[in-house]
């Protein structure tokens, strides 16, 4: 056996010998792992909810924060560098959140793409959270999260191709003979946590210095990070002309405890309050290293690891900044505001008489029914008016527009059995960053109306033979989209359908309504072939005859149902359907997430031990072998610096969702037919036809309340909310106060309707008409219509001060704890103590929340 061979899996061959007698500490480092990699899988599903932070950083800091950084100023060994003109920028080093980040670089080298060994020419990206000791301008090596992937060429140990005293001075330390005679050195740079906490693979005799291979310890998979929760990029490409570009996951304590990025660094005076910095490493490889023949060892083994550059991230700190004993209110609704909101929180709460505003993502409708029903509800979030057959209590005011997106990862992957341009080729395992998508394709991957998106080796007759494997493999797709697709060979269900967010939203029934108002898209959902001979899922055909059911299903809905059934159950294993196959994720935040990562959820393997049993989760797809898709929002999209798709508006053109397109849209929308004064996306309009540059899935969200409320301190409360959002809220920016990216500032005349609105909530009820003295009022008195009307529509007016009697009664004002706030996907859990009182506002919503979110599979959906 060659040594080069042997040094390709060395924590395979330590497993092996093990494998009969399992050490206990063997034991008790998988139990361990087991516990991390379930936490993590816990986090990522709740991913977006979390702690609103407060930023203190400036908008030149954020502006000037994206870093240029070369091997020629960092590479003091730049005469044996892999990539010498090696140049790597950095879009965002200040400020950072859990989020995507974008690096771009030249002067690289053409890469190739990996197969039994690492590849060649290529770049690894991950974090570090500690300083050399003897270098504080460069990281750490031994507090790199690196080697969670535990590929060729991405471990953080191997067997080496020298005997052990040729090993260089600086790996000594972590290199030791093993008791197999034959066998090479064996070099494992150990982890080590912020806190101290260490995993290492060589253990140190304390009375003789001696060193042994502790074969007990997998440095790969610790109990600090694995496949599942690793962010490192361990093998990314460049082009022909050594130029690429990728997004980077960049992970805070709450994503990963053990680098503590972010985590609060309260200054000596105890005046200011800054985020634990890290580090972000792009470790250049080249054609061979480390004494091999090809890239198989680890990229930290030190004559890989002098080679890499270095860029220090600072982060905004975990926890609010708001302060101790603030009033909380309650808003309830569309989640498409969760960034905007953490981004006005910590400048609203701050300000004279205002409040912790925590956000509860709950289906709009819901949210609707409770604030016009329920005395002191939350002020709702919803992007539709309530639909009632009455009068509407409630009172709208724009505060947001935004939009709802397609996300997108694939990788390039040329055919191999097809003569494939050289150019496509060249550009093997490097992203797609655009992709075309019609309301019809967007109803074939809702419908499961791919084949790879059903369970494999299920019954799926039902079917026709000629519908698709994926997206990528439809001609529909092919005809709107660049040539080169039709030169991919790629796999895989997440791009044979999208992963949505699980329950009811605002966001489904835009995403329905626009496939609804395309006749090519209704046509196919009513059982028509495509002009390819595609048909529908007969489960979610609008034609009743052809539905299974024999009910038609509905687009007039407001989620995304896993309609089909269908099961199968493998040998030795349970019983896989629709949902197990293709999980639903928890919130459009999650989506963009999940996109970023590479993770295309589903099964993986049955673990007959775990009880009960269950199938695992898959690891992420690593960058290069990505294929997912999935439904998001601007917003999230933005936050995570992921690629969106173009969707084709109504004017028929294919329009991404920018700035430009988004605000395009606003004057296209129009009032609905229960209440004009709440605009969405007229699909079928002239307008819209007329609107060439607007993004068709472009949404407003709106602020609703009562002005009818009894307690004059939530109405104030909700009324300077609504100020500050279409006020200094609309001011474009990173600073907190201001508008995040995915948003585009209100047109003015929203900016006066919400003005309005915000006046009427404040000034409250209108004082009742005189009554007999036998009469007894009721609990709350309702606004009369025309007096609302008015109400809103008055010129803007200072608000009048409340009543010195009204103030006792703010029973959702309860002092918040130190770190009150809706929670946001960067921060950790700090326990349900700081919501058990406002939340006893919501006892009539939840109610309407303790429905199911999921149906039966087997239930009718119609």
């Amino acid at each position: 056996m060659s040594e080069e061979r042997v040094s390709q899996h060395p924590s395979r061959r330590a497993h092996r010998r093990k494998a009969a007698r399992p050490s206990a500490a063997r034991r008790a480092v998988s139990a361990i792992t087991a516990g991390a990699v379930c936490a993590i899988a816990v986090f990522g599903v709740f991913a977006g909810v979390g702690t609103i932070f407060a930023s203190t950083a400036t908008a030149d800091d954020t502006a000037s924060s994206a870093v240029t950084v070369t091997a020629a100023q960092q590479d003091k060994a730049l005469d044996s560098a892999p990539m010498p003109d090696l140049a790597v920028t950095v879009s965002q080093t200040k400020n950072l959140l859990a989020q995507g980040i974008r690096l771009s670089w030249t002067g690289g080298k053409k890469s190739v793409a990996p197969s039994s060994s690492g590849g060649q020419n290529f770049l690894q990206v991950f974090m570090c959270w500690g300083d050399d000791p003897t270098d504080p301008t460069r990281p750490d090596r031994t507090t790199c999260m690196y080697g969670g992937a535990n590929s060729p060429g991405a471990t953080r140990d191997a067997f080496r191709n020298y005997s052990l005293d040729e090993i260089p001075a600086e790996d000594q330390q972590y290199s030791a003979l093993t008791s197999v005679a034959f066998l090479p050195p064996y070099t494992g740079i150990p982890f080590v946590a912020r806190d101290g906490a260490r995993v290492d693979g060589i253990k140190t005799d304390p009375k003789t210095g001696a060193k042994t291979v502790d074969e007990s310890v997998n440095l790969n998979v610790n109990p600090f990070f694995t496949s599942y929760s690793t962010n490192e990029i361990s093998w990314v490409g460049s082009g022909d002309d050594g130029s690429g570009a990728v997004s980077f996951e960049v992970q805070t304590a709450a994503q990963a405890p053990a680098l503590g990025c972010g985590n609060p660094v309260v200054s000596k005076d105890g005046k200011t309050t800054t985020g634990a910095s890290c580090w972000l490493v792009v470790l250049p490889r080249g054609t061979a290293d480390n004494g091999s023949s090809s890239i198989n060892q680890s990229g930290l083994f030190i004559e890989s690891w002098r080679h890499a550059l270095a860029v220090r991230l600072d982060f905004t700190p975990l926890g609010t900044r708001c302060p101790e004993g603030t009033a909380e209110r309650l808003l309830a609704g569309s989640e498409l505001t969760s960034n905007a909101i953490a981004s006005w929180q910590p400048v609203v709460c701050n300000s004279a008489g205002a409040a912790v505003y925590s956000v509860l993502t709950v289906p709009e409708s819901d949210a609707l029914t409770a604030a016009a029903t329920t005395e002191d509800a939350p002020l709702a979030l919803t992007s539709y008016a309530r639909e009632t057959s009455g009068t509407d209590p409630l009172t709208y005011a724009p505060i947001a527009l935004t939009g709802v997106t397609i996300s997108l990862s694939i990788d390039r992957h040329p055919d191999p059995f097809k003569d494939v341009p050289q150019k496509y080729v060249d550009a093997a395992r490097t992203p797609f960053t655009s992709v075309n998508l019609t309301p019809r394709l967007l109803a074939k991957l809702l419908s499961y109306s791919y084949r790879s998106s059903l369970p494999n080796g299920a019954n799926i007759d039902y079917l026709n033979k000629t519908n698709p494997d994926n997206i990528t493999k439809d001609p529909d797709f092919l005809a709107v989209n660049d040539p080169e697709w039709g030169f991919q060979n790629l796999t895989g269900p997440a791009i044979a359908d999208v992963i949505v967010p699980q329950g009811r939203t605002d966001s489904a029934r835009a995403v329905w309504a626009y496939i609804a108002s395309d006749p090519e898209a209704a046509a196919f959902l009513a059982g028509k072939p495509d002009p390819w001979g595609m048909v529908v899922n007969p489960w979610y055909s609008t034609d009743a005859d052809t539905n299974p059911t024999k009910t038609a299903f509905s687009v007039d809905r407001d989620d995304f149902p896993k309609a089909d059934p269908v099961e199968f159950t493998p040998s030795n294993a349970g019983v896989i359907n629709l949902v197990t196959w293709r999980p639903f994720a928890a919130d459009l935040s999650s989506v963009a997430y999940l996109t970023l990562r590479g993770d295309g959820q589903g099964p993986g393997f049955w673990d007959a031990n775990s009880i009960p049993p269950k199938y695992g989760k898959l690891p992420r797809m690593l960058p290069g072998n990505q294929a997912l898709l999935g439904l998001t929002s601007a917003a999230a999209a933005r936050r995570y610096q992921v690629v969106t798709a173009s969707l084709r508006n109504p004017a028929g053109k294919f329009v991404a969702p920018d700035d430009t397109s988004i605000a395009a849209a606003a004057p296209a929308m129009a009032g609905s037919k229960t209440n004009p004064s709440v605009d969405s996306f007229d699909f079928t309009s002239d307008a819209a036809r007329a609107a060439t540059a607007a993004y068709p899935l472009a949404m407003p969200v709106y602020a609703a309340a009562r002005p009818s409320m009894k307690d004059a301190n939530i109405r104030r409360a909700y009324a300077q909310f609504i100020r500050y959002a279409v006020g200094p809220g609309q001011k474009r920016g990173p600073d907190a106060g201001q508008l995040p990216d995915g948003y585009v500032p209100l047109p003015a005349d929203w900016t006066t309707q919400a003005q309005k609105a915000a006046d009427a909530i404040e000034s409250g009820p209108v004082a009742p008409s005189p009554q007999p003295s036998s009469y007894i009022p009721s609990q709350s008195a309702p606004v009369k219509p025309a007096a609302a009307a008015a109400a809103v529509s008055a010129p803007a007016a200072a608000a009048p001060a409340a009543p010195a009697a009204e103030s006792p009664t703010a029973a959702s004002g309860a002092a918040s704890a130190a770190l009150s706030g809706g929670k946001t996907p960067d921060d950790p859990d700090i326990g349900a103590i700081t919501a058990a009182v406002p939340a006893s506002a919501l006892a009539g919503l939840a109610g309407a929340l303790a429905v199911p979110l999921i149906t039966r599979l087997r239930r009718r959906v119609t």
